[in-house]
């Protein structure tokens, strides 16, 4: 079957000033000119389809890259990050304690356990996705979908091993997928950002 490149968002200000973040965030000029990067690195792929979290920043990224290869997209709600609830806006500074723990759950929003079983049928519904789509696809979304679905879905290959610290999966990485049954076969590359400022 053909790849599937799983892709985080671009930059957003929140991203940069290390905020948790709230729906509406759009890219940064930054988060943009990375996006052109990840959509010159992906032009020649053959993308036939995307598939991409209807938040907007996920949105954003999703455009630029169907604007250079041409490929459809279809967002998906399954794919939005995990929701922060009311301390979505709040600096992580400012908050005093860590909202990544296992055992917390954000008033208002998804609790880890809840938030595990959205991804497994985000992970269904990318599998049918692929499936159905004659030629590679995009899956673009966030970092902690990011990494459940690395932690929880798929195996990496030999030699590979997933950032441990759940805010450092980098904007526009691109994790490649082989199978079935599917495998990390690059992870979390930011080859295409070599020099970028």
């Amino acid at each position: 079957m053909p790849p599937v490149y799983l892709i985080r968002h671009g930059e957003t200000a929140y991203n940069a000033g290390r905020i948790l973040q709230t729906p509406e965030v759009p890219l940064s000029d930054r988060g943009i000119a990375q996006a052109r990067r990840l959509a010159e690195r992906l032009a020649g792929a053959g993308l036939r389809r995307i598939l991409a979290s209807d938040l907007l920043r996920a949105a954003m990224t999703a455009h630029v890259l169907a604007d250079a290869t041409g490929a459809p997209i279809e967002t998906e709600s399954l794919l939005q990050e995990r929701n922060f609830g009311d301390l979505r806006g709040t600096p992580y500074a400012a908050l005093g304690f860590d909202p990544f723990a296992p055992d917390y759950a954000p008033p208002g929003g998804e609790s880890i356990p809840a938030f595990h079983a959205r991804v497994a049928r985000a992970w269904v519904r990318i599998e049918e996705v692929a499936a159905a789509t004659d030629g590679p696809l995009a899956v673009v979304t966030h970092g902690l979908v990011c990494r459940d679905l690395v932690a929880r879905h798929l195996e990496l290959l030999p030699g590979l091993a997933a950032p441990s610290d759940p805010t450092r999966w980098a904007n526009t990485s691109v994790t490649e997928l082989a199978g079935p049954p599917w495998r990390v076969r690059l992870l979390a590359c930011t080859a295409h950002l070599g020099g970028f400022k």
